[in-house]
């Protein structure tokens, strides 16, 4: 897809890689609406959009409730007069060992990681097939292919979203409608500012606009995945596959360390 002149939505989009991406498509003439729920950080993203070009506006709202999807896709028709791209960016996260974790912080993840990217999709499709060349992105994470200790509600609701992408990616083979799913690896974002894990335990960042650019590319390319982190990331991938336990092994003699690392890991 050539993004030049193409309406797109990005939730999560005023800040980390939804912010990043933001700022590289408007680079490429593409049209933006980005959202966020802070309404102060939804309009300085979009005058710091507007401040290099930008042909942008911002909604400020929860996609994490039924509301603020109406809002968001709402915002996003009128302000944009259609939808070419709608990417599913917006996330939450929160570490720790799964009976230490509260009830609402694992409905949180869920309902913001998984059940707002199809309620969004699911209202998007129509104004995507009119387009009669749409596409949906949907910001997934490496954890979905490898699941860390301590993550693993965050590893459910991921790994369900990319099974999502795949399934409508073949539902909508031949209707006009791409389905583009991205696993980023860890990413220098104020989503992981909490996390203190280090290089000790295999934890290493990113730029968001590396991920953007990839995201880009993957766009331009009608690609189905881009995938993050590497032949490292790749290798650990395999292995994953081939001798899971081995795996298991890994993380166990290291569990401790992890464990501190990332328990204060919240972005809710």
């Amino acid at each position: 897809m050539d993004v030049e002149g193409k309406g797109i939505l990005i939730t999560g989009g005023s800040s980390g890689i939804g912010l990043a991406t933001a700022h590289a498509l408007a680079a490429r003439g593409a049209l933006l609406v980005v959202t966020g729920r802070r309404s102060a950080v939804v309009a300085a993203a979009v005058d710091a959009l507007k401040a290099v070009g930008a042909h942008v506006s911002g909604v400020s709202a929860d996609v994490s409730t039924k509301d603020g999807r109406l809002a968001t896709m709402n915002g996003a028709i009128s302000a944009l007069g259609g939808l070419d791209v709608l990417m599913n960016n917006a996330g939450a996260v929160r570490a720790g060992r799964l009976d230490e974790i509260r009830e609402d912080e694992i409905r949180a993840m869920i309902e913001t990681d998984l059940v707002a990217p199809i309620m969004l999709t699911r209202a998007a499709l129509p104004a995507l097939r009119a387009e009669g060349g749409g596409m949906v992105v949907n910001v997934t994470s490496a954890i979905a292919l490898v699941a860390l200790p301590f993550y693993a509600t965050y590893a459910a609701v991921k790994a369900g979203l990319a099974s999502f992408g795949e399934s409508l990616r073949r539902e909508l083979n031949g209707d006009g409608v791409h389905v583009l799913t991205v696993y980023p690896s860890g990413t220098d974002t104020p989503m992981m500012a909490t996390n203190k894990a280090g290089a000790d335990v295999g934890f290493s960042l990113e730029s968001a606009e590396a991920v953007a650019a990839a995201i880009i590319g993957g766009i331009e390319a009608d690609a189905i995945a881009v995938m993050r982190g590497g032949p490292e990331r790749q290798a650990l991938i395999d292995l994953n596959k081939q001798d899971p336990q081995a795996v298991d092994r890994r993380f166990l003699a290291i569990k401790s360390a992890f464990e501190r690392g990332v328990t204060t890991h919240n972005a809710l």
